[in-house]
């Protein structure tokens, strides 16, 4: 009975989200044509309404490390590194983090198909890579790497490589994420940990539960005063902790 009754703000969720990427992809088409700046701005907007249309479901996002976000730097790139759980672990980083420009290492099927989301993968500053296609997918991540350098931007990978279906961190598939750490040896080095939000999908959203408790935390930049395969090693660490705590 209560599955069937997850579906009324189911329904109005999934509604309220395609009207938002229909809406903002002809805005993002505009935006792109006055520059970057108003592109962003429209990409902002978009990831603010996705956001608080989770409230549809009971589920706003609880942000954690406000200290830390307010003492990370604008006038260097970041590397954001995160465990993956769901396609709304995007919009969560992208707005908490929006001052620092976030762009995303994403798979090639998502540049394609999708409303807004596609084009903005496209054109915003993101990658899209094939991971069968080890070595062309590692030198668009070189390029990548000197976009985010040369504009002091923020560089999001998910090192898991897909998204978890239980919560559970998976393996760090660490090619990626050395490479950046090795092309980008400015950058400051952030750890996140997503919370629950894989239980969006855990019914394939039909229907979503209600009254997810999603968390997205902001831990302090790893010192990179070691090597960078410990560096990755901390990071993992980190998160897994954080996931633990629960």
């Amino acid at each position: 009975m209560t599955k069937i009754l997850y579906w009324i703000p189911t329904t109005i969720f999934l509604l309220v989200f395609l009207l938002i990427l229909l809406l903002f992809h002809p805005l993002q088409v505009v935006g792109l044509r006055l520059g970057y700046k108003y592109h962003k701005h429209i990409v902002d907007a978009m990831i603010w309404c996705i956001v608080s249309a989770l409230w549809v479901l009971g589920s706003p996002i609880r942000y954690r490390g406000r200290d830390v976000r307010k003492h990370l730097p604008v006038d260097k790139p970041l590397i954001l590194v995160s465990n993956h759980q769901s396609m709304f672990d995007i919009p969560a980083i992208g707005w908490f983090l929006r001052r620092h420009h976030p762009k995303y290492i994403a798979k090639v099927s998502l540049a394609k198909g999708i409303p807004s989301i596609s084009f903005n993968i496209r054109h915003g500053g993101s990658i899209y890579i094939d991971r069968k296609d080890r070595a062309k997918a590692l030198q668009k991540i070189d390029h990548f790497t000197d976009y985010l350098n040369q504009y002091n931007r923020s560089g999001t990978i998910f090192p898991e490589g897909t998204r978890s279906k239980d919560g559970s961190l998976g393996p760090f598939k660490s090619s990626g994420l050395l490479q950046m750490l090795e092309k980008m040896p400015e950058a400051v080095v952030v750890p996140i940990a997503i919370e629950n939000f894989w239980k969006i999908t855990r019914y394939g959203m039909k229907p979503i539960p209600f009254g997810i408790r999603l968390r997205c935390t902001i831990m302090a930049p790893v010192e990179r005063k070691f090597n960078n395969e410990m560096v990755i090693n901390e990071v993992e660490k980190r998160i897994q902790q954080t996931l633990s705590k629960g």
